[in-house]
């Protein structure tokens, strides 16, 4: 069971008016408006609520569709349609609320992807009208589908059925019994021990009640007798087939009554000749010999006025309370914030000293140029020249003495030119494997365009629970939509590393990286069909995908790296690429590629990871929540990114010190360093905190957090490229070497 919670009102719309209200009160009160954005900022720090454009209403005795959705479990990753279960009533065909039973409701992409398969229903429910039973159907089990009613009862699966865009729930209580709070779902069965034999029973829930909580619409459909429905929880029990009436509901629902028990006796006879020579038979028999089981449904409706509840905020009580856990969400943000601090120290250091190096010698020569350091007068020095025609003799060894003086002077002419100055005729010369770095930033940008997308949407509230798939259909538009992005800063750094041919990394741009997640899937998707799960996406949609991704992205991409090729400059480099290679001196340890991966990840994880708890348990714990604190993942998402900022300029700078010019790759394996920590994360939250079960289901987590995973390391690690190439073109573009002086022979 969940721990105790406080249903808590989430801002919406209202907040948004109030703040109009109050603004022009401070605009006259002389307050600085900088309060009035960080009380902008306050509110959303929850997101704002926008559950829909229009409110649906019900007069008296108006039929309600009651939808069925799918059952799942929190400990497996498999999904299964609800009218795909071989022992609950298949629709008739009966149109209730004018829709035929069975009929499915159309879906988009981010509802098929998430493996809802929403049909409409057989249960009549008409507004205001009670029903204290009806009867639905009796339906005859076999003995496999006994025994998937076994399985996927010990497996904990819960139902979801909808009304009015709402998830049927199970209602809890805190403990002091002043607050209540909604768990989407509910239990299919249940299961307990024999008092006699010990042996576990499983039982069905062949019986729910249905209560569904409505007030007054507002507005227009309110005064002509309009309601609009503020919840629906589901009450399942389980009563026996026996001590029916004629309508075929059980004669007492409201005492306790014995559960309909998932059980066929054994065919003891086929047994004897299947095992002629055992003494012992099996209790189980999963043969189908013909044996069925026959299980009544029925049901119950309740209507209740609760005038308590908003109906902008009706999904409020699935949301899980935030008054404890904002304190960890806030301690999250303080965590960031403490290190994003840090690390903005260091880069300051950063930066003053690499001023101090390029400009500490401004004061000599024009426009900081690095002029030759001049010897102290009377130090007893001449020029070559004069030297030249002094005595020989013992004033030979002199001039032995003075030529070394003369080398001296021209290492001091340089001294400023070391370290990561002494780079700058490979500090820009195009890395390895170039045509494939140029298609992986592109696709880093539709990342980065996509995450801020969503983001901010799910701020304003404009994405929501309410809004079933809509983060996945809106990130999939967004990402597609953004390959006009991708083709751009793609063929423009390709063009950059002096690429020729930008048909070539068009496609590459256009089909790399969408179409290894979409293989990987693919072949992910076959073990799902397998097992007949709702979680399987269909092969209409996956045909869908790829046109997708044919027929709209890749002429996106195309535009945009025709015109990023042909219409616009390559990316300036203060300084030239030298014909000879340099040759890169030994590197201490943790410069090398995959320990500064690996350290210089762990700080933006560090920042991240409470956060991730918060999300991990809302997509693979308990999925009957909702995670909804888009707000205060906008802010730690912000800090994460600038975190990676700061890191890989830090990182940058080191590695530019040991004269290591290779900083191309370096900088999107640092900025995607994190990537190794969360999915390590992942592992550890896998084993302490789930209870997977399966084959499958270990297989599709895993992969999926690899992929997602990924998509976080590419999108990091483009913001890493990003910034260290600013930053190296930054500080290169400040610095402007002397001519070489050739020391003449005397």
């Amino acid at each position: 069971m969940r721990k105790k919670v406080q249903a808590q009102a989430i801002a919406k719309s209202s907040v948004a008016i109030g703040v109009a209200k109050v603004r022009p009160k401070i605009m006259r009160s002389g307050l600085p408006t900088r309060l009035c954005t960080l009380f902008a900022l306050s509110s959303l720090v929850n997101a704002f609520y926008i559950p829909g454009f229009s409110i649906k209403s019900y007069v008296e005795n108006e039929p309600i569709p009651v939808q069925v959705n799918k059952v799942y479990s929190d400990r497996s990753q498999l999904q299964y349609a609800y009218y795909d279960l071989p022992f609950v009533c298949p629709p008739t065909g009966k149109k209730h609320a004018g829709y035929a039973s069975g009929r499915s409701i159309s879906l988009n992409l981010g509802e098929v992807l998430r493996g809802d398969r929403i049909m409409t229903s057989d249960y009549d429910v008409a507004m205001g009208q009670d029903q204290e039973c009806q009867y639905l159907c009796s339906h005859r089990a076999d003995r496999q589908g006994i025994k998937r009613a076994k399985e996927l009862i010990e497996e904990g699966y819960v139902a979801e059925w909808i009304v009015d865009n709402l998830p049927g729930a199970t209602s809890f209580v805190t403990v002091d019994r002043k607050h209540k709070y909604y768990a989407a779902g509910f239990k299919l069965g249940y299961k307990e021990s024999s008092p006699v034999t010990g042996k576990l029973n499983y039982y069905i829930n062949n019986h729910v009640t249905l209560v569904l909580r409505y007030r007054q619409a507002p507005g227009r459909a309110g005064r002509n007798g309009g309601k609009v429905i503020v919840g629906f929880e589901v009450y399942p029990k389980s009563t026996e087939a026996a001590h029916r009436d004629s309508t075929g509901c059980p004669q007492d629902l409201r005492s306790d009554v014995d559960g309909m028990e998932m059980y066929i006796a054994p065919n003891t006879t086929r047994l004897a000749s299947k095992y002629p020579s055992s003494s012992y038979l099996p209790e189980e028999d999963d043969t189908d010999d013909g044996s069925t089981l026959t299980i009544p449904y029925s049901y119950s409706v309740y209507f209740r006025e609760d005038d308590s509840i908003e109906w902008s905020k009706r999904w409020s009580l699935y949301f899980n309370n935030q008054e404890d856990s904002n304190v960890i969400h806030w301690a999250a943000i303080v965590n960031s914030l403490l290190i994003c601090s840090l690390l903005t120290v260091i880069v300051v250091m950063v930066i003053n000293r690499t001023y101090k190096q390029v400009h500490g010698r401004e004061a000599s020569g024009d426009d900081g140029k690095l002029l030759p350091k001049r010897r102290k007068p009377g130090n007893g020095t001449k020029s070559p020249r004069l030297r030249e025609k002094a005595p020989a003799g013992l004033l030979e060894q002199k001039n032995e003495v003075q030529n070394e003086d003369d080398w001296s002077s021209d290492e001091e002419f340089v001294e400023d030119v070391t370290g990561w100055k002494q780079l700058h005729g490979d500090i820009f010369r195009p890395p390895p494997y170039a045509g494939y770095l140029a298609p992986l930033i592109g696709s880093g940008m539709q990342l980065v365009f996509m995450a801020t997308g969503v983001l901010i949407l799910s701020c304003f509230g404009i994405l929501n629970p309410s809004f079933r798939g809509g983060f996945v259909s809106v990130g999939v538009a967004l990402f597609v939509f953004a390959g006009i992005i991708s083709g751009y800063f793609s063929s423009r750094l390709y063009k950059t590393f002096g690429g020729k041919n930008w048909r070539n990394n068009t496609l590459m741009t256009a089909l790399l990286f969408p179409g290894l997640l979409f293989v990987t899937i693919f072949i992910l998707n076959l073990f799902v069909w397998a097992q007949a799960s709702s979680t399987a996406i269909p092969f209409g949609t996956l045909v869908g995908l790829i046109a997708m991704m044919l027929l709209i992205q890749l002429p996106l991409v195309y535009i945009g790296s025709w015109y990023g090729f042909h219409q616009s400059h390559a990316y300036e480099h203060p300084t030239k690429t030298s014909s000879i290679r340099r040759q890169i001196p030994e590197q201490v340890w943790y410069t090398q590629s995959i320990y500064a991966s690996l350290i210089a990840g762990f700080i933006p994880f560090a920042v991240i990871f409470i956060e991730l708890l918060f999300v991990f348990r809302s997509l693979w714990q308990d999925k009957s929540g909702y995670y909804y604190v888009f707000g205060f993942l906008s802010i730690i998402s912000l800090v994460g990114i600038l975190t990676v900022v700061e890191v890989t300029i830090v990182a940058t700078y080191i590695m530019l010190c040991q004269e290591n010019y290779n900083w191309w790759w370096q900088s999107v394996f640092i900025g995607g360093g994190s990537s190794f920590w969360v999915f390590l994360y992942c592992i550890v939250f896998y084993y302490t905190k789930l209870k997977i079960h399966g084959f499958i289901s270990g297989l599709l987590f895993f992969s999926y957090s690899f992929l997602a995973c990924s998509v976080y390391g590419l999108l990091t690690g483009t913001v890493g490229f990003l910034t260290a190439y600013a930053f190296v073109t930054r500080i290169y573009g400040y610095v402007v070497l002397p001519p070489i002086i050739t020391r003449q022979a005397g």
